[in-house]
């Protein structure tokens, strides 16, 4: 017996993010079709949502029809319940609603914190934050060295914020100097200019090599003609006079160039930067927001890859919902064992027993996996 498809969930016009996101026997609170008093109490936050879908569904109401209702929605994500706190800081929650949610929350330390250690709180919120933020706030800021190269913004605002240590600006701005951050427009850091290279420096400063936007122009990496790996796995190569080319280009790029480059380029310029010595250039290519599901594939079974991208990978619901990728994970020896047993019990049978005898599994894990199958064995016979 066929079963009818389901209509799609109902969402509010011009909202970025679907409903479909929400449970399914709350999403009605949602509906633009629903009664109003039925929408409102989702509003005020009197409906049994978990944190993350409470936030998800206050940001979809400020969307609403009715003006009552989207007041009282950002009313209430500006009074946040301390309940739904733990939804801050979740990185599977969309980026539009911690984007939401920051401004409104930037006078609360606490909400602050969490939304601007949260990965997935976009640049562009954080640096609005930036400019009036406490000092506590601004400090957390300021240590995030991959979010102040990647978005230049954020820095020109921190160093307007009147409530930020004269110690912080000086050292987030020496370590953007570094990094080959130029911002000729703000003070502060042609002072760290001054301060690292001394007085000519001033006068004649260093080339900064390639642009982000040059390479791209260059080698024409035109991103929004890139396929998904279902549509087009096996793109044609880049030829090789030109591959070595893009590399000797990517080698005179400064640090913040290249982490610019790794966020908006294309496959072929995430390939050669996330093999870079420096941690943060490949950790900008494994968070771009166009990597695909193929490139984290071959990081997640890659032996040689960098710690810290291996962490984003495992940590990442998105990435491990995945069955390959989790596949090739527990397959590669820096997966810590406590992480590996997790996933071990999330797998079929049959894949359970090929890694119990796959001699390039950890031995660690082999051996857990063995217990597994050894205890499920035990319970079939006692049937």
């Amino acid at each position: 017996m066929s079963t009818a498809p389901q209509p799609p969930a109902a969402t509010p016009a011009g909202c970025p993010i679907s409903a479909e996101v929400l449970p399914p026997n709350m999403r009605k609170h949602v509906d633009p079709a629903a009664p109003v008093p039925l929408r409102m109490m989702a509003a005020k936050a009197m409906v049994p949502l978990a944190p993350v879908d409470m936030l998800g569904a206050l940001f979809m109401l400020t969307f609403d029809a009715d003006a009552s209702v989207r007041e009282t929605a950002t009313k209430t994500a500006a009074a946040l319940p301390d309940r739904f706190s733990a939804g801050l800081r979740d990185e599977n929650v969309a980026p539009q609603v911690l984007g939401w949610l920051l401004p409104l929350l930037r006078t609360k330390d606490a909400f602050a914190e969490m939304l601007v250690l949260n990965t997935t709180t976009p640049d562009e919120a954080v640096a609005q934050v930036a400019r009036d933020c406490s000092a506590k706030v601004a400090e957390i800021i300021g240590q995030n060295q991959l979010r102040v190269l990647r978005h230049e913004d954020i820095l020109r605002q921190l160093c307007s914020n009147p409530n930020a240590s004269p110690a912080l600006i000086d050292n987030v701005c020496d370590f953007a100097v570094r990094s080959g951050l130029g911002l000729a427009d703000v003070p502060q850091v042609q002072a760290a200019r001054v301060r690292l290279f001394g007085p000519q420096a001033a006068a004649a400063p260093p080339e900064p090599g390639p642009t982000a936007e040059q390479i791209m122009a260059e080698f024409q990496m035109d991103t929004a003609q890139e396929k998904p790996d279902d549509e087009d796995p096996n793109p044609p190569p880049m030829e090789e006079t030109k591959r070595q080319s893009l590399t000797q280009r990517i080698m005179k790029m400064s640090i913040a160039q290249k982490i610019k480059l790794a966020t908006l380029g294309n496959k072929e310029a995430r390939s050669h930067l996330i093999r870079d010595t420096n941690k943060l250039v490949c950790t900008a290519v494994i968070r771009s927001p166009r990597i695909t599901s193929g490139e984290v594939l071959n990081c997640a079974g890659n032996k040689a890859v960098n710690e810290e991208i291996l962490r984003y990978i495992y940590s990442s619901r998105e990435w491990t919902k995945n069955y390959k990728i989790k596949m090739a994970l527990l397959k590669n020896p820096k997966l810590p064992l406590a992480v590996g047993m997790k996933f071990l019990n999330t797998l079929r049978e049959n894949d359970v027993k090929d890694l119990s005898r796959d001699k390039n599994v950890p031995s660690g894990l082999q051996g857990v996996a063995k217990k597994m199958l050894e205890k499920k064995n035990e319970k079939k016979e006692d049937k």
